[in-house]
C-alpha cells in the first residue's frame, strides 16, 4: 500500500506508524496488545487502576510525551473500581477488553483496507475522495468509514493513544477520553457517570457482534466568493427577494428529535468544534446525541472547527443506548436497538447536521449581519448541493426566467420512506413568473428538517428568531418540510397558531425574511420589546383574541 495523499494529510493525528507500504504499531505495542487480548489471567489487567498503568505502558511505547489529564488515572480507578460492580467489571476486563486489544492489534490492517477500498471507491461515489483525512476548513469533502473501522478508532481513543501537541494549531477538538474520566473524579456527578455508562455499553456491544454497516462524515461549505457551479454564501438581497413558498411545518410539542419517526436531516444543535464538550463535562443536546451515537465521535478525529459557511452532515451513526433526562439529569437507561433501514451506501437512514450557532449574543443577534449568518449557517446545512443545477433555475438574473416553486399537495403519501408514516408534499412544481411549469420536482427522495430550539437554551438565542429562522432556511433549501420540537419552552406556545396563519396566507421566503428584519430593527432601536410572534401577530396576545385568528384547521 503506497503512502497517499489521504493518509499522509492525517498520519501525524494516528498512533500507527507507516514505512515503506505498511501500516504497523511498534513492537512493544504488539506485545502490550497481545497481553491484553489474552485476558486478565495472562495480563494481570482486572482493575481501573492497573487499566490506567497499562495504558500508561502503551502510550510510553509509542514514544508519546503528550500529557494527558492529571486525575485521568484516578478516574479509571474511580469508575472501574468504585462505580462498576464487581460483576460488571469482571465482565469488562475479562471479556470486552481482550476483545478492544484485539481490534487495536487489528487497526493498521483495518486502515490498509480502508484505503484500498477508498482508492476503488468501494462503488460509492465515482471522482470523489471519500478516504479517512483531515476534511480541512473551507475544503468541501466527505469521508465514508466502516463500522468496524470507527469500533478501532474509538478503541484508541479509549486507550488515550492518539497525539494531541499537533491538534491544537489545526482547530481540531479533544479525540481522546482521559478528559472524560478525570471530570468524573475532579468533580463528580451522576451525569458524568451515565455518560462514561453510555461508551461502556457502546464498547460492550460491538464487542459482542461487531456492525458491518458504514457511517459517512460531509463537510459542508458555502463559498465566500461566487464560484460556479456551487451555491455561494447568501447575501441580504438574496433572502429579501426570495420567491420561493414556506415548506409545511409540523409543531411538536412533546417528544425528541432522535426518536422523530420518519427519516430527516435531524439538527445537532452544535459547538463549532464538533462534539463540542462529549469527551469532558457537556450534557446537553450535542453532547447527548454523542453519548447514544457514539460514533460521531470519530468525526472529531478529522474535522477541524467550522467556519460561519460551514455545516458537518454524518450519516449512517447507530444509536446503541436508550437515556432520560437532560443536563444534570441525564442518565443511560438501558440498551437500544437501532432499526432504522440502511441506504444504498450501507448507512443507516439516520442524518445528522451539526450546525453552530452564536454564543450568547444578545442583543445583537438582531442586527442584520447577525441574521445573515444565522440563516446562512441553517443554509448550509439544510441545502443539498448535489441538486445545485436543478437549485439555480430559480435564480437567473433574467426577470423573464425568474422562477417560483408551487407547492401541489397531491395526497396524504406516499412517505419519505417505508419508516415514515405522515404525510408531506410530495413534489413541487417549479414555475416561471408567467405560471408556465419548467421542471417538475420530484420530493420522493427528499427528506425534511427535524429540529427544536438551536441556538436557544444555553447559547442564549430568542427562541421565535431562531425557529423562523430555521423554517426560512429549510424552505430556501426546498426542504418539503420542518418538524420542530418545542421542549416546552413558553415562548413558542403560539407557534403552531402563526405557522398556520402565515401558510394560509401563502407568504414567501422574503415576505416573511423581510418581516423579520423589520422586526429586528425595531427590537435594536427600541421601538418594541414585544416577542416576535407577538408584534408580527397581535392579536395573539390575548387566547380570545387568538381564537378568532383564521387558521385552518389541521386535516
Amino acid at each position: 500500500m503506497e503512502v497517499g495523499e489521504e493518509l499522509r494529510s492525517i498520519l501525524a493525528y494516528l498512533p500507527v506508524v507507516a514505512r515503506s507500504s505498511s501500516l504497523f504499531w511498534p513492537s512493544q505495542v504488539v506485545e502490550a496488545l497481545k497481553a491484553l487480548s489474552s485476558g486478565p489471567n495472562h495480563s494481570r489487567v482486572d482493575s481501573g487502576e492497573v487499566f490506567f498503568l497499562a495504558i500508561s505502558d502503551l502510550r510510553q511505547s509509542l514514544s508519546s510525551e503528550d500529557r494527558l489529564a492529571s486525575s485521568a488515572a484516578h478516574g479509571y480507578s474511580l469508575f472501574f473500581d468504585d462505580l462498576m460492580s464487581r460483576a460488571e467489571a469482571a465482565k469488562w476486563f475479562g471479556e470486552v477488553v481482550p476483545v478492544m486489544a484485539n481490534l487495536l492489534l487489528r487497526l493498521p490492517s483495518l486502515l490498509e483496507a480502508h484505503y484500498k477500498d477508498a482508492d476503488g471507491n468501494g462503488g460509492r461515489m465515482e471522482g470523489i475522495k471519500t478516504g479517512l483525512r483531515i476534511l480541512e476548513s473551507q475544503e468541501a469533502g466527505i469521508v465514508f468509514l466502516s463500522q468496524e473501522l470507527i469500533g478501532a478508532l474509538l478503541a484508541c481513543s479509549f486507550f488515550c493513544l492518539f497525539p494531541i501537541a499537533n491538534r491544537g494549531p489545526k482547530h481540531l477538538p479533544t479525540i481522546n477520553f482521559d478528559h472524560l474520566f478525570a471530570s468524573l473524579y475532579e468533580s463528580y456527578g451522576e451525569t458524568q457517570e451515565n455518560k462514561i455508562k453510555c461508551i461502556i455499553h457502546y464498547f460492550e456491544r460491538i464487542c459482542s457482534c461487531m456492525p458491518v454497516g458504514v457511517v459517512s462524515f460531509e463537510r459542508k461549505v458555502l463559498p465566500w466568493k461566487h464560484s460556479p457551479p456551487y451555491v455561494s454564501y447568501p447575501k441580504a438581497d438574496y433572502w429579501s427577494k426570495s420567491l420561493i413558498p414556506l415548506c409545511c411545518f409540523k409543531v411538536c410539542s412533546s417528544g425528541l428529535i432522535e426518536d422523530h419517526s420518519s427519516e430527516g436531516l435531524e439538527v445537532d444543535f452544535a459547538n463549532k468544534y464538533l462534539g463540542g464538550g462529549a469527551l469532558n463535562r457537556g450534557c446537553v443536546q450535542e453532547e447527548i446525541r454523542f453519548m447514544i451515537n457514539p460514533e460521531l465521535i470519530a468525526g472529531m478525529l478529522f474535522l477541524p472547527s467550522m467556519a460561519d459557511n460551514e455545516a458537518i452532515e454524518i450519516v449512517g451513526a447507530e444509536r446503541f443506548s436508550n437515556y432520560a433526562g437532560y443536563a444534570s439529569s441525564f442518565r443511560y437507561s438501558g440498551d437500544h436497538v437501532d432499526k432504522r433501514n440502511l441506504d444504498s451506501m450501507g448507512r443507516r437512514r439516520t442524518r445528522i447536521i451539526a450546525i453552530d450557532a452564536l454564543c450568547n449574543p444578545g442583543k445583537k443577534q438582531f442586527r442584520l449581519e447577525c441574521l445573515l449568518r444565522e440563516i446562512n449557517k441553517a443554509f448550509c446545512g439544510f441545502f443539498d448541493q448535489s441538486r445545485r443545477q436543478q437549485y439555480q433555475r430559480l435564480f437567473e438574473d433574467d426577470d423573464s426566467c425568474r422562477t417560483q416553486i408551487d407547492q401541489d399537495v397531491l395526497h396524504e403519501g406516499p412517505s419519505l420512506t417505508s419508516e415514515s408514516g405522515e404525510g408531506i408534499f410530495a413534489d413541487r412544481l417549479i414555475r416561471s413568473s408567467g405560471g408556465k411549469i419548467i421542471q417538475h420536482v420530484d420530493h420522493q427522495d427528499q427528506i425534511g428538517i427535524v429540529t427544536g430550539n438551536w441556538g436557544c437554551g444555553a447559547f442564549g438565542g430568542d427562541p421565535e428568531l431562531k425557529a423562523t429562522i430555521q423554517w426560512l432556511a429549510a424552505s430556501q433549501a426546498l426542504r418539503p418540510f420542518i418538524s420542530y420540537y418545542t421542549f416546552g419552552v413558553e415562548a413558542l406556545q403560539t407557534l403552531d397558531q402563526v405557522t398556520k396563519w402565515i401558510l394560509s396566507h401563502e407568504w414567501t421566503v422574503g415576505e416573511l425574511w423581510n418581516m423579520l428584519v423589520d422586526y429586528s430593527d425595531q427590537r435594536l432601536k427600541g421601538e418594541t420589546n414585544l416577542g416576535f410572534f407577538s408584534w408580527l401577530l397581535p392579536s395573539l396576545s390575548s387566547t380570545s383574541d387568538a381564537m378568532m385568528l383564521d387558521v385552518p384547521q389541521t386535516p
